[in-house]
Order: structure tokens, then sequence, then C-alpha cells
């Protein structure tokens, strides 16, 4: 093993190790301190309402996208009504929080990992720490905040406009029949498979954020290093995102008693 790769490797863990720290403040400060409630209202804002474009374009072709190679693979074995059972299974479970969570690591965390990085390099975080402001309390509780009451909304948005665009593209366009496509669709449907995506989507959330402003905070000095930590920022948070969604699918699915 050379000396890079034992250096990349330290790194590695090292930057793990701070992460965890970073995590372990947060929830501290977030217990202990009161919060500034007009800052938690203006991430929300921030990531939520200003999310909304990406999340209904994701949610609708990605239900479309769905019910079309879904009907094209029931329609041979003559399954046509279970159309929509599947979409709503596939965006309640997995899809809708995940694709959900990878454009808001694409827009949010990005612009969090910019802003705070940009903040680091020219010393405004050193200017909170002098006016007896400490970083997490002002800058990471109210985005961390913001992002575990946002993504379960933006997720749930994402699952109902999927399944509304795959309801109107079966009937209008493919002319199943909507009486057994909806009926299959609540009776196959269980209540713990949007449940158990509101809680990746929510787990995924503060993966994103986490990320972000470990990213931002921690950035080299220049331009160069703002880049270079929104980009890795992304690029962490959505490996965080797939890797976390396999093992979060197992441990749900043995803890709410699906088969």
């Amino acid at each position: 093993m050379t000396s890079a790769t034992k250096d990349a490797i330290k790194d590695w863990f090292t930057g793990l190790g701070r992460g965890a720290i970073l995590c372990q403040q947060t929830i501290g400060s977030i217990c202990t301190i009161k919060p500034e409630w007009r800052n938690v209202v203006y991430q929300m804002y921030f990531i939520g309402v200003k999310s909304q474009s990406v999340v209904v374009i994701t949610g609708a072709f990605t239900g479309m996208v769905l019910c079309a190679q879904a009907y094209f693979q029931f329609h041979k074995i003559k399954m046509d009504t279970a159309t929509l059972a599947m979409v709503s299974v596939a965006m309640g479970s997995q899809l809708g929080p995940v694709l959900t969570s990878l454009m808001v690591s694409g827009r949010v965390g990005a612009a969090i990992t910019a802003e705070l990085g940009s903040m680091r390099v020219t010393e405004q975080v050193d200017a909170l720490r002098t006016l007896a402001a400490h970083p997490i309390d002002y800058l990471i509780v109210p985005r961390s905040m913001a992002m575990f009451f946002v993504m379960p909304l933006l997720t749930a948005e994402s699952i109902c406009i999927g399944i509304l665009s795959a309801y109107i593209l079966a009937v209008f366009f493919l002319g199943i029949n909507q009486t057994y496509l909806w009926y299959n669709m609540l009776h196959y449907t269980n209540g713990r498979d949007i449940f158990a995506g509101l809680i990746k989507a929510t787990i995924f959330g503060m993966i994103i954020v986490m990320t972000a402003c470990y990213k931002g905070l921690s950035c080299r000095d220049g331009a160069e290093g703002v880049g270079q930590a929104t980009t890795e920022a992304v690029v962490f948070s959505s490996i965080g995102i797939l890797i976390s969604n396999f093992f979060l699918t197992m441990m749900l699915n043995r803890l709410l008693g699906q088969p």
C-alpha cells in the first residue's frame, strides 16, 4: 500500500470522525439551546418552497414512466389493472424518497455548502465566534431543523404527484379501467410502504444537511476549495443516500412486519 493510499484512508476516517462529532454537537445544541425560529422558518422556505418545481417535475415524470413501463409488461399477461398498484408501492417506499432526496441534495446541499464555504473563506465564521455566537447554533441548527420538517413533506408531495400523474396516464391515454385500477392500488398499497418512505426521507435529509454543513465549514481557502467542497458534498450525500437506502429497506421491512 502506497503512502498516498494510506493518507487518503487516514483522511477519510478523520473526516468521518469529525462529521460524527459535528452531528453530536448539533443534536446537543438542538436539545439544550432554544433555536431562532425566524431562521428556521426562512430555511424551511428556502429548502421546501423553492424546491417545489424540481420535486413536482421529478415525481410526475417518474410516476408516468413507471406507469408506462409497468403497463407494457403487465399487458402481456392481462394484468393491466395492477399497473397503478405497482407505481404506488414503488413511489411510496423507494423511488419517491430516493429521487426527492437526490434532487434536494443537488439543489439545497450544494447551496448550503457553497454558502458556508464562502463564509469560512471570508472569515465570517471566525467573526461569529468573536461575537460569542457559536457557528453550530447559528448556522447548522436552523438548517438541520428545517430539513427535518421539510423532507417528509416534499417526499409526500412527490409520491402524490407521481401516483396522480400515473393515474391520468393510465386512464386517459392507456385506456385502463379506472375502477379496477383504483381498487387494486388501494388493496395492494399498504400504509407501511408510505410510512417507510417518509422515515427514509427524514434520514436522507439529515444525511444531506450534515454532509453539506461539514463540507462547507471544513473547506480549504480560496474559490477552488469552495468549488471542490460543493462537489464533494453533493457526491458524498448522494452516495450516502443510495447506500443507506439498502440498509434502511432491509431494517424497515423487518421492523414493520413486511414480508
